[in-house]
């Protein structure tokens, strides 16, 4: 099973992200993330999701989401050719005063930022990739998660450099 960031470029109407969803659900094909938003054109959007599957089933999805009539470009991104980003935001429990301090200095150390400070919780929000938003989660757990929020990933390829 391999983890597949597609790139999906469609024009921006009602009715698109069901289109897309119905086709993997049709297929009993699992999505992890889905990130839309309109690109530097407003007459298309950008969706970016992220599926688990073997070669065959992500070849497929990828052949069958460039038919679709809606579709302008379907991509497969190289991950290790790619930047990719997910912005999330916990709320972890603040049970003493000490632990304002070090859930801000484990907020500094991750690069994301602390707002909403109170008494009983205060809430993180980071950009990062799945391994480091998973990786401070772990670190948080230890204080108490009393909510996350996940937006899906985000991802463009890098530029190809000619030599």
């Amino acid at each position: 099973m391999v983890w597949a960031i597609l790139s999906i470029k469609v024009e921006n109407k009602p009715g698109i992200l069901f289109k897309v969803t119905h086709l993997f659900r049709s297929r009993n094909f699992n999505i992890d993330s889905i990130s839309v938003g309109v690109t530097e054109d407003k007459k298309y959007s950008r969706m970016t999701i992220t599926t688990i599957g073997d070669e065959k089933q992500i070849t497929q999805i990828v052949k069958q989401l460039d038919k679709m009539i809606d579709t302008i470009e379907v991509r497969r991104l190289d991950v290790n050719n790619s930047v990719y980003r997910e912005l999330v935001m916990f709320k972890i429990k603040v049970s003493k005063p000490e632990d304002s301090m070090e859930i801000n200095k484990l907020a500094s150390a991750y690069s994301a930022k602390t707002h909403d400070a109170k008494k009983e919780s205060i809430i993180v929000e980071m950009t990062a990739t799945p391994h480091q938003i998973s990786a401070f989660e772990e670190l948080a757990k230890k204080f108490g998660i009393k909510e996350m929020a996940r937006t899906g990933i985000t991802a463009l390829e890098r530029e190809e450099h000619e030599h």
